[in-house]
């Protein structure tokens, strides 16, 4: 029995836009091909599994992704399924600076096979992720805003129930005092 070696890819960029709109961008996951380089689709065939479509040039590849934890304005957690190079990752949005945001990728990679050629070079794989914060950037800041939001709790694979809002009552509040 052998060994995989595994490495940790994290990179952050900050955002000119508020920490709730650079979250619903993201989770906006059809729309990465609008930004990034690498990737070429994303189908989303249950709220938590994703089908990604990657490569540069003529070589691509797809691979499922299943969402573990998605907590609003905080957090996001992913892991590959099935064959090939696996890996598992985290984006986090926090407050910055002037009312902004800091988006940090964090990615575990354990290549395996030749399509895990890529993945075994943590070199190229940090500037593939840095770059691609980049353009997530341009993109947002771009926009200004974001073109959509999924606001819904992800725990341990499973979609949460949406907790309802209090309602708000119709009878007019006067001050009192």
């Amino acid at each position: 029995m052998h060994s995989v070696t595994t490495h940790t890819v994290e990179e952050s960029v900050e955002v000119s836009v508020p920490v709730r709109t650079a979250y619903n961008q993201w989770t906006q996951f059809k729309t990465f091909p609008r930004f990034t380089s690498w990737v070429r689709r994303v189908d989303q065939v249950r709220p938590t599994v994703l089908v990604w479509v990657v490569g540069y040039g003529p070589v691509h590849r797809e691979f499922t992704a299943e969402i573990q934890e998605q907590v609003p304005d905080s957090h996001l957690t992913w892991r590959s399924l099935g064959r090939g190079p696996s890996h598992r990752g985290e984006v986090t949005f926090r407050p910055a600076d002037a009312g902004g945001a800091r988006v940090t990728v964090r990615m575990e990679f354990a290549p395996r096979g030749l399509a895990g050629a890529l993945a075994r070079v943590p070199a190229m794989t940090e500037r593939v992720v840095r770059l691609e914060l980049r353009n997530f950037k341009e993109f947002i800041e771009g926009l200004g805003e974001e073109c959509g939001a999924w606001r819904g709790v992800i725990r341990h694979g499973h979609v949460r129930p949406l907790e309802p809002e209090p309602p708000r009552s119709r009878v007019p509040t006067w001050p009192v005092g």
